[in-house]
Parts: C-alpha cells; structure tokens; sequence
C-alpha cells in the first residue's frame, strides 16, 4: 500500500519539507475575476541537502516574485511545464541555510491567479438569487487550491493559515476560518478587509472562500447559516437540527475542535451536495425542500469536522477513509436521531447508489476498486463517484458486523483520538484495527475478510451486509408491481405514496430505476395517480424525471434539461445529461443546450459534462 509521503496527484516534494503555516493576502478583482496578491508558506526542512521548495501550481498562476520573507533575499525560482492535470510545478532554490534537516524559515511568493482558475466559481449578478451584486465561491477538492496559491497541494500535508481579504465594500466575505476582523480598506473606501486564523491544521484542499451579499441567521449556540437574504430564513428552518447532529458526533466520536459550525447555502451552480470547509460548510440549495427531509447531507458533513478534517486521507487513492467513514458516521448520527432500523434503511439506498456507480464504470474498471490506482498523472475528478463512500461504509458495517455495535462505536473514538491532526494510509488504518481488536483477530473473528478483494478487486463488495429491511419492503412491493404490469394488475391509489416518508419515496423510485424501463402510458398513468410532478424534493424530482427519459417521454426531455442545468450539483447535472445523451430525441438538444449554458456551471462541472458528452 502507498506510502504517506508520496502523493500521485501532487508534484511537491513533501517528504523532503513541509508546510506548517500559510498566510495569504488577496486583493478580489471582480471585474477582472481575478486574485492579487501573496502567500507567506512558513516550511519545515525534513531531511538534509533539500536544495529546492517544489509547489504544485496550475497554469492559471503567474508568479511575479518569490523571496525569503525574514531577509528580503530574492530567490531563484522557475515554473515548469505543465503536466496535465496535475499542473505545473513551481521550483524555488532554497538559501543555504534551511538546506538542512529542521530548518525553518518563511517564503514569501507574490502572485496572480487567472479569471479561469478552476477552484473559483465567478457568478454574474444576473447569477444570483439578489441579481445585483457578483458572487464567488471557491471547490479547492480535489487538488484545485493549486489553481489560486502556489502550496504543497496534497492532503498528506497539514497546515494552520490565516488570510487577509479585500473586496468591495457592499460585499461579505467568509472564509474557513474564524473570522477575526473587518475594516475599511485604508486606500480605498470602496473596499473592505476581512481578516481570519484558522489554528487547527488542515489540508489545501479545505482552504475555502466565498465573497457575496450575504445574511446570516443564528441557529445554534455555535452556528450560524448564511446565504442571500432570498433563502436566509428558508435555510434557517432547513438547518435548525444542526446543533443537535453536532451534540450526537460529539457523542460518537469526541469533542468538536473547530470552534464555529456554519453553514452556507450556495447559488445553485455549486456542484456539490455539501463541501466540509471546516468552520464553514457549503452546502447546495437543492437540500431547501422545505420540510428537512434532505438534512441528512449536513450530518454528512458535520461528520467530516471529525473523519476528513480532523483525521484525513492521504492521498485520493485513499479517499474511502474520508468519505467511507463519514457515511458510516452520518448514518450513526441519523441512526440516534431516529432510530435503529433508519439507519440500515439509508445502508439499502446507499448499496443501490453503489450498484449504479459500478455499472456507469463497468464491472471491471478501476475506479469501482475501493483503493483506484491514481498514478500517471489522473485527474482525482475523473474517479469521483460513490463508489469510496459507498463500498467503504459498507465494509465499515461490515466490520461493525463482525465485533457488535457498541465495541466498535468505541473503536471509532479510539481511532479518531488515534490519528486526529494527521493524515494516513489505509494500511496505517488497518494496523490500528487490529491493534485494537487484538484479542478477537487472534480469536480468529477476522480470518473470514478478503482484505484484498475489499481494497483491489473492482465491481461491487466481495459480501453484501444483511440490512434490516422493514422500511424497505413497502417500497420494494409496489416497485415490483408497478414493474411487473401487464402481467397481473393491481389495484392503484393515491395512497399508495402518501403513505411514504420522502425517504421511502426516493427508495421506490430508485428501485423503478434499476428495473426494466416503463413505457409511456404507464408514466403518464403513475402521474395522474400520485401527482408525481408537484413534488419539489430535488431527490424525488431528479429520480421521477431519469424514469420518464429512460421510458422515452419526450415531453420530460425540457425539464430536466431544466434541473440539469438549473441544479448544478453535479449528482444531478451529470447524471441527467449522461441520460439525455443516451436519449436519441435529445442528444442534439442536451449538447446544444450544456454549450449555450456552459458559462454559467462551475468549472469543475463543465469540464466533466463536457466529456460525459464527448465534447472534450
């Protein structure tokens, strides 16, 4: 298994120094989309002869000057030829005297991002829920915050950052961090500077901002949400349960370190459900449904504050020990707040999430491996899918299985006490489970694990776990008999779905998916019993409008050319475009609809639709 210290996704020399500390300063340029300024990286020698600093930078940077912030001595630097997606390596000669191991000293880099710098989403006003002032917002994950500072962009390195900020003054401007002051801007009273400190170590990939007219509502003693006024008290009743999911982690796996739990609604381009930028999560207006049923994805990343944030991955290879671990948490979480059986019910939709990623793939693909093979240059994006969230929380309840409920709830707060502030491989992670588990490893109970088909074999697990399916079975009968009419009728009625919680109606319609596709006249008969367009649900929506293109109903082909480009969560977005491609009615509306819309999708998920599409 990998070696902590080599990063396939990264170019930085890390095993040879490290950064400790990042101070940023950053002038925001709205008209011209673009950051000036600097990065102070305070670094760390680890070895002896490091003659050079190498950072990983992408082609949207131009370095104007790099200097030894102590002395003022100008160094020598040289930004290389890009390699792909990883970017093109920055090459700093360090002075003499921090060539040796446990040197410290401070480099200070001046520079200016470009208007296409990938981890920054610049939205025009007429973008915006408000429609007169600019918003931006930052996705530094994967390995993105090369595109707006030159760092070691790799998760294996931790580092604490603070950041000075000025924007215009009409504007707000948060960061993940603490914020520790504003002020008018001393040279011009058009601006304002935001400063903050973020004392806890984390990786580049959690540096986060986001500059707009924002709002804020208090929600808990240690919370805020904040977004445009258009959804600020929307958002406030969505997310009331906050406090309560941070008290239950808190339960499960120790205290909260991070100080501020804030969250933040996005414009809709965000391509993600929810991004756990630590004292600052993102998260996608497409959860506002307006009844909290969609407020598991905050569980989701409240559970990062401990398995992400605080105990991390390090590399993408490893990913499932991010993501993996925060489903089995979130659910944890739901699981107290609700009850035991709700708990395995989201294990059954998670096993179908996990089936649908494997077959987009194929069976065999690497990227269904629970450990994908990262080297030779793959951008991390391409392997995003559920299959690390998935197939890792599935071996988690797995294992869970294997030693009882209890014994390992008190494994996971050994483990984050364990490994908190550092990053690890999964062989590290291994080690410590049967560390802890040394009496029933030798005992024998873990001789049945096929370690190696867990971690290398592609496809789906090597053992399906036995959930309890009594949420389930309803939505499982009237799947089945909606799929097999034709063949024996039965009698249908609104109360049918009425009788469902949002969940179990996401689990039908799921299930619909995975079976022979229905015609039209059934689709339109579905709509006129249970009304299936009122729902605003974003989950219900999206599986109800897959079922009426997958039936060929060309009247669906407007609407979800509609979602898919209105919800730019990629979860959505991809998925309807990948299905309207395979449409042959609406692959010459699907193409020329993403390129007349492109400008306004993140550019994450305009490169990637791009490519579902064959365009790229």
């Amino acid at each position: 298994m990998a070696d902590s210290t080599k990063d396939p996704n990264s170019v930085s020399n890390i095993s040879g120094i490290i950064t400790k500390h990042i101070s940023i300063e950053w002038n925001v340029n709205f008209k011209e989309k673009v950051f000036t300024g600097d990065v102070k990286l305070t670094l760390e020698t680890l070895q002896d002869g490091v003659a050079n600093l190498i950072l990983d930078t992408s082609c949207s940077l131009c370095i104007s000057d790099v200097s030894d912030d102590a002395t003022g001595e100008k160094l020598t630097f040289e930004v290389k030829e890009p390699l792909g997606a990883l970017g093109s390596p920055l090459n700093i000669r360090l002075p003499s005297s921090a060539q040796s191991k446990g040197s410290k000293l401070c480099i200070k880099i001046s520079y200016k991002t470009s208007s296409s710098a990938s981890a920054i989403g610049w939205l025009e006003p007429s973008q915006t829920a408000g429609k007169q002032f600019p918003y931006l917002y930052s996705q530094c994950q994967a390995i993105h915050a090369r595109s707006i500072l030159p760092c070691q962009d790799s998760p294996s390195v931790k580092a604490t950052y603070e950041a000075k900020v000025t924007v215009p003054c009409d504007l707000v401007c948060l960061m993940s961090a603490v914020r520790t002051g504003e002020e008018p801007c001393a040279i011009d009273n058009s601006l304002k500077t935001y400063t903050f400190r973020q004392t806890v170590p984390m990786p580049s990939y959690l540096i986060a901002i986001v500059v707009g007219a924002l709002e804020s509502r208090q929600i808990g003693p240690r919370s805020r949400v904040w977004s445009e006024k258009e959804f600020v008290d929307r958002a406030a009743f969505e997310f009331s349960e906050t406090e309560h999911m941070l008290a239950t982690a808190e339960s499960l796996l120790g205290p909260y370190v991070w100080g501020q739990y804030d969250l933040l609604i996005l414009p809709p381009s965000f391509p993600y459900g929810g991004m756990e930028n630590p004292c600052l999560t993102f998260v996608t207006p497409t959860l506002l449904a307006g009844d909290r049923s969609l407020a598991n994805v905050v569980a989701h990343e409240i559970s990062h504050s401990w398995t992400g944030n605080l105990v991390t991955n390090c590399s993408w290879e490893h990913f499932w020990l991010n993501e993996g671990f925060t489903v089995f948490v979130e659910r944890k979480i739901l699981g107290r707040m609700n009850s035991e059986k709700h708990r395995q019910f989201a294990f059954i939709g998670g096993w179908k999430e996990l089936y649908n990623s494997v077959s987009k793939y194929g069976q065999e693909h690497k990227f269904t491996q629970l450990l994908p093979p990262l080297e030779g240059g793959i951008d991390p994006d391409d392997a995003f899918s559920s299959v690390p969230y998935e197939k890792g929380s599935c071996f988690l309840f797995y294992l869970e299985t294997l030693v009882g409920i209890n014994e390992f709830e008190g494994y996971l707060k050994a483990y984050i006490d364990k490994f908190k502030y550092r990053s690890l491989t999964t062989q590290d992670w291994k080690d410590f489970f049967l560390e802890y588990f040394h009496e029933k490893a030798a005992a024998g109970v873990f001789d049945c694990i096929e370690w190696d088909k867990w971690f290398f074999s592609p496809g789906m697990p090597p053992i399906k776990p036995k959930y309890d399916t009594c949420l389930v079975d309803h939505c499982t009968e009237l799947c089945e008999k909606w799929s097999q009419v034709g063949e024996s009728n039965f009698e249908k009625s609104s109360g049918d779905l009425e009788s469902m919680s949002p969940s179990q109606k996401i689990e039908f319609l799921a299930q619909l998916l995975l079976k022979k596709p229905l015609n039209c006249n059934l689709i339109q008969e579905m709509q006129g019993i249970y009304d299936m367009d009122k729902y605003t649900n974003a989950e219900i929506r999206f599986r109800w409008l897959r079922l009426r293109i997958k039936a060929g109903d060309e009247s669906a082909i407007d609407s979800a050319l509609k979602m898919a480009t209105e919800a730019g969560r990629m979860k959505f977005t991809r998925v309807l475009f990948r299905d309207l491609y395979a449409f042959p009615s609406a692959r010459q509306k699907a193409i020329d609809t993403f390129l007349a819309e492109r400008h306004n999708m993140h550019p994450i998920t305009a490169k990637t639709v791009a490519k579902d599409l064959e365009l790229e």
